[in-house]
């Protein structure tokens, strides 16, 4: 599997207008429904796996292209727009906010047996868990998260893009997931990070450490000896000469590790990846084992920035302008009719929209 990228934002809070939500919902399911007149499915889940594209979408919407809301509300007017419709496009939406991105496993579920997807169930579940469990407990940034989606379509194609918090500085950070020929979670699944550079970030999945995936589960069969060597670290942090890992990250409790390491010791995991699977394995008790076995990364993120793409429609927050609802009346409205006519065999507008795009070059 591989992790296409991440964007970071400004944590805003606030709501979005409702008058601006009905018409986001409207525009966005428009918008995925032209792109599924002249591409399939997975090149759709494609751009929605790429940050920055993700980025012009919402902005294109209306939505602040500078504000951590702009992956909420944006997914979440997209899941209403297409629910009418996702049997017939093949594109479904699972999860959402806080106690919807809980329930993204019960959604596979019931939208996958509803229209037939019961022999892809079980991989896009566990997809969607382990998405969440990197970017959690193997990629510690300081980001906690709380905003969960998969986009999926009837082949079993995926794409997964979640985010979390960080109330220390104020940003949010948004991980953008999409389903690959690799068959790891846990081995360099990122292709590129956007966002602005973070210091001292614990990353289990970088190349470097690789190694230490079998440190780790050789050191389960070993619960005493990590639980031993964790109370001489809690007892003497600054005299365990070859400890590399940042004073950011505080060490883990050996008391409360207890429990979950011998758990493990008695399932014994053959992978690394099922290891991190594991329920009740998470960002400390992975840290725990990379302390014992001494390893630290620190990422070095990249930043691509889609401001321009704000001058579609204005932004909720006034910038570069209000929304400019006439405009985007007639946006939706030219959209739906050329989506109409193109079911009809008339591509005389779609064929138009796709000049606008790629315009061919004058010649003199």
């Amino acid at each position: 599997m591989i992790k296409t990228g991440s964007a970071t934002s400004p944590l805003h809070g606030g709501h979005c207008p409702p008058w601006l939500f009905s018409r986001m919902r409207e525009l966005s399911a428009a918008i995925v429904e032209a792109m599924l007149i002249d591409y399939d499915a997975s090149e759709v889940l494609s751009r929605f796996s790429d940050p920055v594209w993700f980025q012009a979408f919402g902005s294109v919407l209306g939505f602040d292209w500078h504000s951590s809301g702009l992956t909420t509300v944006v997914l979440g007017a997209l899941k209403e727009g297409l629910a009418p419709r996702e049997q017939d496009l093949g594109l479904f939406v699972a999860g959402g906010k806080g106690r919807a991105s809980r329930k993204t496993p019960d959604e596979i579920e019931s939208k996958g047996s509803q229209f037939g997807l019961s022999d892809r169930l079980q991989s896009l579940t566990y997809a969607s868990k382990m998405a969440a469990k990197v970017d959690s407990a193997l990629v510690q940034d300081g980001y906690q998260l709380y905003h969960h989606v998969m986009l999926f379509d009837s082949l079993g194609h995926w794409t997964v893009i979640q985010q979390g918090m960080n109330e220390a500085n104020g940003m949010a950070r948004r991980y953008h997931w999409r389903d690959n020929t690799r068959d790891t979670f846990t081995r360099t699944p990122h292709t590129g990070i956007a966002g602005e550079q973070g210091p001292n970030v614990f990353d289990l999945t970088s190349t470097p450490n690789w190694p230490f995936h079998e440190a780790s589960l050789d050191l389960i069969h070993h619960p005493e000896e990590v639980l031993l060597r964790l109370r001489r670290i809690e007892a003497n942090p600054d005299g365990h000469r070859d400890l590399l890992l940042p004073r950011m990250h505080s060490i883990p409790s050996s008391r409360h590790l207890d429990a979950i390491l011998k758990k493990i010791y008695h399932i014994e995991p053959e992978s690394f990846e099922g290891l991190v699977g594991l329920p009740g394995v998470g960002a400390s008790t992975v840290r725990a084992l990379a302390m014992v076995a001494e390893v630290v990364h620190g990422a070095v993120p990249t930043f691509s920035d889609p401001v321009r793409y704000s001058f579609a429609h204005g932004g909720k927050d006034g910038y570069p302008y209000p929304v400019n609802r006439t405009d985007y009346e007639t946006s939706i409205a030219s959209l739906k009719n050329a989506i109409e006519r193109a079911r009809m065999q008339d591509r005389e507008k779609m064929d138009a929209l796709r000049r606008l795009a790629n315009p061919r070059p004058t010649v003199d």
